[in-house]
């Protein structure tokens, strides 16, 4: 009997710590989960211009979960609800847009976000600005991204700010982009355009895991480093390091959205060719994560 007892008990901790490990693998699977995958439209613009429906069609069928708007909107321009009625028709979402700090200020702030509410965008990004990488003007810029937090929490909607090559140039003791990281709340997602942050000489890997939970939306594109040979601004066809970024984004980043964007079309390509091939070598890695 005393044998049976230390037999059954040696079983229940056996099973117990089977289901253990597999809640622990649940939690992990549930904490870790893969972002989605979006197409900055910029991309296309001349497409987007020409044949905006069409477009975004296109798109969907090369397999996009969603679209970052760059200030189009085809023939729904005046007309958030059709556009949010077109996009739920086709599957597509819109997984943020660019927008610049004018489009934000008090003459257009409740214009602006009423239309992005009503398509239901959930970051609002400033694309580029040239006081985020001047001594003159990156600390307006912290504190009009921390203003600016503040106010679009109360409509359910993020800020956030996309590096190009200069945020990465030398302020302080460290970059104009650590600055701005440093001196603005969790609340404000930094979008790293990760080939802007190749082409400056630094590992993107490093910045997703340096800010933790901040990296909400990445654009994954590719800008060749000057001088580089045999290779191609195609993901997958490049220099960076796709999978241990993936992972930074999922592990640390907090990521939600993988947004490719193309602004180079190699070989003749078009726009949209471009695009999707970008999207296979994404998926690529995506699949082996």
């Amino acid at each position: 009997m005393k044998i049976f007892n230390n037999i059954g008990l040696v079983a229940l901790i056996s099973a117990s710590l089977v289901m253990l490990g597999c809640t622990t693998k649940q939690q992990n699977t549930s904490e870790e989960k893969m972002p989605k995958i979006s197409v900055q439209l910029w991309s296309v613009k001349d497409q987007v211009s020409a044949d905006f429906k069409g477009t975004l069609k296109t798109l969907k069928n090369m397999g996009f979960d969603g679209v970052e708007f760059a200030r189009n909107f085809g023939p729904y321009e005046q007309d958030p609800k059709g556009l949010k009625t077109f996009l739920d028709e086709i599957g597509l979402v819109a997984s943020g847009a660019h927008v610049p700090f004018e489009a934000l200020n008090e003459q257009n702030f409740t214009r602006t976000v009423a239309f992005y509410k009503t398509i239901e965008c959930p970051m609002l990004i400033i694309p580029y600005d040239e006081r985020a990488f001047s001594d003159d003007g990156i600390v307006w810029v912290t504190e009009e991204l921390t203003r600016l937090s503040n106010k679009l929490a109360e409509h359910d909607i993020k800020v956030g700010y996309h590096n190009h090559a200069q945020e990465f140039n030398q302020y302080q003791d460290s970059t104009y982009w650590d600055y701005l990281a440093q001196n603005t709340p969790k609340s404000v997602v930094l979008q790293q355009d990760v080939g802007w942050t190749t082409y400056a000489g630094l590992d993107p890997v490093e910045y997703v895991n340096k800010y933790p939970g901040r990296t909400l939306t990445t654009h994954f594109k590719v800008r060749l480093p000057e001088g580089t040979q045999g290779k191609s601004p195609i993901i997958g066809q490049d220099t960076i390091d796709w999978s241990a970024l993936i992972e930074a984004n999922v592990k640390a980043g907090g990521t939600l959205w993988f947004v490719v964007e193309q602004e180079e079309y190699p070989n003749n390509m078009t726009p949209l060719e471009a695009v999707q091939a970008s999207k296979m070598g994404l998926d690529k890695y995506l699949t082996n994560f």
